[in-house]
């Protein structure tokens, strides 16, 4: 089995959309809509095939949770594989610079792993790692 892909409700469907191509070089598809059910959603996809369903529908509620400074159950994050710590430090600098704070990291964590976490432009945390080996 693959993952798919994961879904996230949203009111800003376009900037997400344009977040997620311009971070993450995603690809976007033509935007569906339903207008009996007033929907509508982009699959982004990925260079590793997984992708990711932005949805938008009247009447869905905002997400009562902290997303920034607490973690509850569920889904919490979206992880981003990058090749290198270079590239993990290289994308953290890019994001900063295009205004998204960098919540922790880059760091290596204890589990074999260099990365750091943001937000995307709705809160959602994201995580973008690499393996490390320091016998490398």
């Amino acid at each position: 089995m693959i993952l798919e892909h994961v879904a996230i409700w949203t009111d800003r469907l376009e900037l997400l959309k344009e977040f997620y191509c311009k971070y993450f070089e995603g690809v976007p598809s033509d935007k569906y809509v339903n207008e009996a059910k007033q929907f509508q959603s982009y699959f982004i996809q990925f260079r590793s095939g997984a992708r990711l369903e932005l949805m938008n529908m009247k009447g869905i509620p905002g997400n009562l949770n902290d997303t920034i400074t607490q973690q509850h159950r569920g889904i919490i994050h979206l992880a981003f594989g990058a090749g290198s710590m270079n590239e993990v430090d290289e994308k953290a600098k890019q994001l900063e610079k295009g205004g998204f704070k960098i919540l922790s990291g880059p760091r290596k964590t204890g589990d074999g792993y260099y990365g750091f976490e943001t937000l995307d432009p709705e809160d959602n945390r994201i995580e973008v790692t690499c393996i490390y080996n320091d016998n490398l």
